[in-house]
């Protein structure tokens, strides 16, 4: 998508903080880290959402899966991390590219959902 602001950056068209890239994904720092580790890892083929996502998907998926606790230990997430994707504007997706953000570092992440008391 030329307007998408993901495929910006894997085209090179917006600088990112890359961490890592192969010829399906590419991963880089958010710019507005929620914790110590915050990078996102997003396929190079343009998906709006994980509502989009279709079978012939699965081994791209796959290959991110396992990509992110690899690039998780490198950046220091060495207890554990949280795994978010943001799916629609219920969601709280705001960039339409389907990205998985990746967030943790030292401190225990507070909790997402408060758990009723």
């Amino acid at each position: 998508m030329d307007n998408c602001v993901f495929c910006k950056i894997v085209r090179g068209e917006i600088p990112s903080e890359r961490i890592y890239e192969d010829t399906e994904v590419f991963a880089f720092h958010d710019i507005h880290p929620a914790a110590q580790v915050h990078f996102m890892l997003i396929p190079k083929l343009h998906i709006g959402s994980l509502a989009e996502v279709e079978d012939k998907h699965r081994s791209l998926l796959g290959e991110m899966m396992v990509l992110v606790p690899k690039l998780a230990r490198e950046q220091g997430c060495m207890d554990g991390f949280r795994t978010v994707i943001n799916t629609g504007r219920v969601g709280g997706q705001e960039v339409y590219h389907l990205h998985i953000h990746v967030i943790g570092g030292r401190d225990r992440l507070p909790a997402m959902i408060p758990h009723p008391k």
